[in-house]
């Protein structure tokens, strides 16, 4: 874990400005057409999940960091944009965006059909499967052990929606969470059999130590439930911030940015 932080510090230093751009908040209220009413530039408000790490998550000191974070922070420093990160959970983030609160959401968010009915989405910027997992060493090894157990899933996630598809198949009930870590606390102490969660989250959280649960069952790879990652914005709105995403994960493609900061998380994903 040294060495990823170690690794992560490094490419933060190397952004330069990438963490005044992405903390930085500047008065001044926005004007519908991108400018701050005191003639400063606008400052876009971004949500964000509290705790999915390897994506976002708080350090001790309450400094946001992960996939999402960096490379948000690396696109804005790329297209000389400012923003304010606002963790909020991942359903209160979508709603924020929603209700016009938050300007987009970066959150570990899977790119659907339906949710093209209400966003509209930057270019993919992760590819994701679904997963399920219970406590290590306990006696659920695999889906056939759930009936008429009860599961934990996460609001609004494409893992509770691969969990109802499978409820009335293997014969189990869902209890839903706002939030990853309280979700997996839950299974660990006993209270649900096991919880369905992204796959690089999930692995990230085990391969870590972090938390004593074990894979029992993945989504397949070419299923509706593996889908990418994407940045959104309420649909039909903020066009100018969904561009300038678009062209500065082009661009940190393009120069190694994105790979660098990926691979610092992922590295330890099993």
């Amino acid at each position: 874990m040294s060495n990823m932080l170690t690794r992560r510090q490094a490419i933060l230093a190397g952004l330069g400005s990438i963490a005044t751009l992405g903390l930085a908040a500047c008065g001044g209220s926005a004007s519908s057409d991108g400018a701050a009413a005191d003639g400063a530039s606008k400052v876009y408000k971004i949500a964000t999940d509290t705790t999915f790490a390897p994506f976002e998550y708080a350090e001790t000191d309450g400094t946001y960091v992960g996939i999402d974070v960096e490379l948000l922070a690396a696109v804005a420093a790329d297209q000389g944009f400012e923003y304010e990160l606002e963790p909020l959970g991942f359903d209160a983030a979508l709603q924020a965006v929603q209700a016009g609160q938050a300007d987009g959401v970066i959150a570990g968010m899977s790119i659907t059909d339906e949710r093209k009915k209400i966003f509209d989405f930057s270019e993919p910027y992760y590819d994701s499967t679904v997963c399920a997992a219970a406590k290590d060493g306990g006696d659920i090894k695999s889906l056939d052990d759930l009936k008429d157990k009860t599961v934990a899933v996460k609001t609004g996630t494409m893992s509770e929606s691969w969990a109802n598809s499978l409820a009335e198949k293997y014969g189990f009930t869902t209890v839903a969470f706002d939030t990853s870590d309280v979700m997996y606390q839950d299974v660990e102490a006993g209270n649900t059999a096991c919880c369905f969660e992204d796959t690089p989250v999930m692995s990230y959280a085990i391969s870590t130590g972090n938390v004593k649960l074990a894979l029992i069952a993945e989504a397949e790879a070419d299923s509706e439930f593996a889908t990418p990652y994407g940045f959104a914005v309420n649909k039909g709105e903020n066009a100018e911030l969904l561009s300038m995403f678009d062209a500065g994960l082009a661009n940190i493609k393009a120069d190694g940015t994105y790979d660098k900061i990926v691979g610092t998380y992922v590295q330890s994903v099993a």
